[in-house]
């Protein structure tokens, strides 16, 4: 297919407007933003993006997961549309352009497309996904993963917040349900752009990552018990403490996850501890190992070690565990041709560029199950992200939309 000239560039200042008037929805208490799915915050970042979708001439599709599809048609309307988005919720501490970037990005494209005059055989369709999150609603990329087979449409609707609302009323409540069946639609081809959340591309000072896989996700929650006792009258020799053991395992998990230097990580980023007393010494804890690999046969053997580890340490304690997994998904390797038009567009637009493995999940791992898939990374100050301090630069974000138009639009054939 014939690629977009060099000198065809996105409006990069229309682009950084649209994210800042859409972080005035939800806006939080440090700069960033609460916009957490299927609230009302989350209604009018909805409807405001619907609004300029119909402004740029496009048809908005709903599904029954709340899957918005804002469609610009091609010359040819039977040719399989290529699609392109991420997600417009946010952390409830969350910043102004993880996911949001990557949904306006793709509307950038459209708008640029019509600006410039051009047509393309295939459709282009811009989607925000629902509850890519998963802050509110668990698990993280619910509704992409009812799209692509990976759950059922009735268990992802009866999901629970933490006050009991169930997803599915909540979705119908917002007014954001659609007839649209989940997972009807097929696809040439789904690109996303998004920030790295990571500082890999800012340390190296490479504009573009180009992400070629994902990282496989193991969450095993660890209950470790022992003996709440009175921490300054208990004698060092008597103690069944729960928190050491924890203590322990979790330096167990670092030595693991070093032990596959350097694309593997693990640790615990969700622990409670009971009862959680200055004078008491903990008689159980609960935490969740999150290991990550672009390999499965590296999760394996790190959830395999953390099981014998755990029990070795907790036996030698006189302390009891209990391991379960909880949650995962296995890497993902995405589409080499869409990978490739990625990497192509960075160097014909002279951006420097490498290769990425992506250490977060994304709505595009699952759509990569059912359609050809390649992620854009821009870099973030820091790499900080999931925090009201996430920060992208101007250039940045021109930068990635830019290669995402390049990639999306020779996918989707220019019309000469």
């Amino acid at each position: 297919m014939t690629a977009p000239a060099q000198n065809l560039k996105i409006d990069g200042d229309r682009l950084w407007d649209s994210l800042m008037e859409m972080a005035k929805i939800g806006p939080g208490v440090a700069g960033g933003n609460n916009r957490q799915t299927l609230t009302d915050e989350d209604a009018e970042g909805r409807a405001l993006f619907q609004k300029w979708c119909e402004a740029a001439g496009c048809t908005m599709g709903l599904d029954q997961m709340g899957n918005m599809f804002a469609r610009r048609e091609g010359s040819d309307p039977e040719a399989l549309p290529v699609y392109v988005g991420s997600h417009l919720d946010t952390q409830p501490t969350g910043g102004k352009y993880d996911g949001v970037l990557g949904v306006l990005g793709g509307l950038e494209i459209i708008r640029s497309l019509n600006d410039m005059n051009i047509k393309t055989r295939h459709p282009i369709v811009v989607t925000n996904w629902t509850n890519e999150e998963g802050t509110r609603y668990a698990p993280a990329m619910l509704a992409s993963g009812v799209f692509a087979g990976m759950h059922t449409q009735d268990w992802a609707y009866e999901r629970e917040d933490a006050e009991g609302k169930t997803f599915g009323d909540e979705l119908a409540r917002i007014g954001w349900k659609g007839e649209e069946e989940v997972g009807a639609r097929k696809m040439k081809a789904f690109f996303e752009l998004h920030i790295e959340q990571g500082p890999i591309l800012e340390a190296e000072g490479k504009e573009i990552g180009v992400v070629t896989h994902g990282q496989g996700l193991s969450w095993t929650q660890v209950t470790v018990t022992g003996k709440d006792s009175h921490t300054g009258s208990t004698p060092m020799p008597m103690r069944k403490n729960a928190g050491l053991g924890m203590a322990r395992i979790l330096e167990k998990v670092d030595e693991i996850a070093w032990s596959h230097a350097p694309n593997a990580v693990g640790a615990a980023g969700h622990i409670d501890v009971y009862p959680n007393s200055r004078n008491v010494i903990p008689g159980k804890v609960v935490f969740t190992v999150d290991f990550r690999s672009p390999e499965p046969a590296v999760i394996l053997d790190m959830e395999e070690r953390l099981k014998v580890a755990a029990k070795e340490i907790c036996d030698e304690m006189g302390l009891g565990v209990e391991l379960e997994k909880v949650g995962g998904f296995d890497p993902v390797a995405f589409d080499p041709d869409c990978v490739q038009a990625v990497r192509s567009a960075a160097a014909r637009l002279g951006y420097s560029h490498r290769d990425l493995i992506s250490g977060a999940g994304h709505d595009a791992c699952w759509i990569n199950r059912v359609a050809p898939t390649a992620m854009v990374m821009c870099p973030c100050v820091d790499g900080l992200s999931h925090n009201e301090a996430e920060e992208i630069s101007r250039d940045w974000a021109a930068a990635g939309a830019n290669v995402l138009f390049h990639a999306v639009v020779e996918t989707a054939g220019i019309v000469e």
